[in-house]
């Protein structure tokens, strides 16, 4: 990357940067490959982040289907997170995870979990695991709060056998002939998964990432206290792909201590460490054995910590310098926080990220955390927060005594609760990979590279007013 005849002279945000157009011998976005190549197996460069809020073992499974990778948050119990790693590892590759319910459940409970929209859908099983038929989600938007779902099992959703299904292509082809937008997937009389012809239109489009194995791909994170080795053994066994370190303030001995104790392990894994800001920072994790370091300090939409600590850093400059501390050194550097757009995303590629981490953006979706809920406009959201909020303390710290919980809340920082509203457009986390992805890969051909190689060498950027920023934006209304 090189700056287009300016040189900065303060650090920068995604905001003060954009991208110049250069000459470019690509004919096509899909000609572009966005794999990341920093170790993960991941095909896209796209990393959700290890906020409860954000990243459950469904919002992983959806990811690594499309070629991201989830990291599950050490905010979890010790076996709810091998739970979590062994059902994303459970899942298949092929078809969506289905979303099953029981008979005697209600409409209120299904909308919990999805809205009623097109291309998502229910399957019921009885009480004794046999499969009884499936709802397409469109048809809860007509049925009382209170009904039970075996109410609406009326008219038979067709399945498709696995048998059936030579390709994505064929799957498609099969549900447009038999005009259905959502369908079970079955093996035999036994649901497998579910499929949407948009889901399979995406199974050409995207390359999952899978281990050795041909499972999707999921990692997890552990802290810098107790006993970190135990907790990293723990999580490998239960099959996690990549090790993330995971601290506010990584620049310190105890994070040096805790990656050199994974390291000493020879776990044969990506460990991640972060996160931080500056190139001596890169050097010191890397040197402990970080092979992936996390970047980015305060720019996180639920993050507090520059307005209550002045710390942290403008993120596109602080990414620009750690790559390229990183690059010296064999490794690689993931952009944790401040995107909002995938102009964001591209513009941390840019400067030399090998992906990006993305938290509340993705915390909107069907896909993350949480429930459902609508409100008094009938706007469906969920619930978001930061991982140093209160909330967050509270449920990191539970099996503390009240007095020493009631410290350590006592200086908490982040917001504890935000609405994050699901976009009517792009309800789905696949929805908003297609948004994010389709930006990237026209990013790439504007500046001529054909990989994220490529791009961290070819892309020009210029330095823009807060006026040229605005300019860029779409007008809400007319003039």
């Amino acid at each position: 990357m090189r700056f287009y005849e300016t040189t900065p002279v303060h650090d920068l945000t995604y905001s003060d940067v954009f991208l110049v157009p250069a000459h470019s011998a690509v004919t096509s976005r899909l000609d572009v490959s966005l794999a990341p190549m920093d170790g993960t197996g991941a095909s896209i460069p796209i990393v959700s982040a290890n906020m409860n809020s954000v990243t459950g073992p469904r919002l992983a499974a959806t990811l690594a289907r499309r070629g991201g990778l989830g990291v599950l948050p050490q905010d979890m119990h010790a076996d709810e997170l091998d739970a979590a790693i062994r059902w994303v590892k459970s899942q298949p590759v092929a078809f969506d995870a289905a979303v099953g319910l029981k008979p005697g459940d209600t409409v209120a409970a299904a909308l919990a979990q999805l809205p009623p929209v097109e291309g998502h859908g229910i399957v019921i099983h009885d009480e004794h695991g046999s499969y009884l038929g499936a709802i397409p989600a469109e048809r809860l938007a007509h049925a009382m709060p209170d009904s039970p779902l075996g109410d609406l099992l009326g008219a038979r959703v067709p399945e498709l056998q696995v048998a059936d299904l030579h390709g994505p292509r064929a799957a498609f082809d099969i549900m447009v002939a038999s005009d259905l937008q959502f369908a079970p997937v079955m093996d035999g009389d036994r649901v497998v998964g579910a499929l949407s012809r948009t889901a399979a239109l995406r199974s050409n489009l995207y390359t999952p990432a899978v281990d050795k194995d041909g499972r999707l791909l999921v990692a997890a994170a552990i802290g810098i206290n107790g006993d970190v080795a135990a907790k990293a053994k723990a999580i490998v066994a239960a099959g996690v792909d990549v090790i993330v370190i995971d601290t506010a303030h990584g620049h310190q001995e105890g994070m040096v201590r805790a990656i050199g104790t994974v390291a000493k392990l020879g776990l044969g894994l990506p460990i991640v460490a972060g996160n931080v800001v500056t190139a001596e920072a890169v050097r010191d994790l890397a040197n402990a054995g970080a092979t992936i370091i996390k970047v980015g300090v305060g720019p996180g939409a639920m993050c507090t910590t520059r307005m209550m600590t002045a710390v942290g850093r403008p993120q596109f400059s602080a990414v620009l310098e750690t790559a390229a501390a990183a690059r010296e050194v064999g490794a690689h550097v993931w952009a944790d926080g401040g995107v909002r757009y995938p102009r964001d995303v591209a513009l941390a590629l840019a400067a030399g990220a090998a992906s990006v981490m993305i938290g509340s953006w993705f915390a909107g979706t069907i896909e993350a955390p949480g429930t459902l809920a609508v409100d008094g406009d009938g706007r469906a959201y969920k619930e978001s927060w930061g991982m140093a909020s209160t909330k967050a303390v509270k449920e990191r710290f539970d099996g503390l005594d009240a007095y020493e919980l009631a410290r350590k809340t006592l200086f908490a920082e982040g917001i504890s609760s935000s609405k994050i509203y699901l976009d009517p457009l792009r309800p789905s986390l696949e929805d908003l990979i297609d948004m994010i992805t389709s930006g990237v890969r026209s990013s790439l051909s504007y500046a001529g590279a054909t990989t994220l190689a490529q791009f961290h060498d070819r892309a020009l950027v210029g330095i823009q007013s807060a006026a040229g920023y605005e300019e860029g934006k779409a007008l809400p209304v007319s003039w």
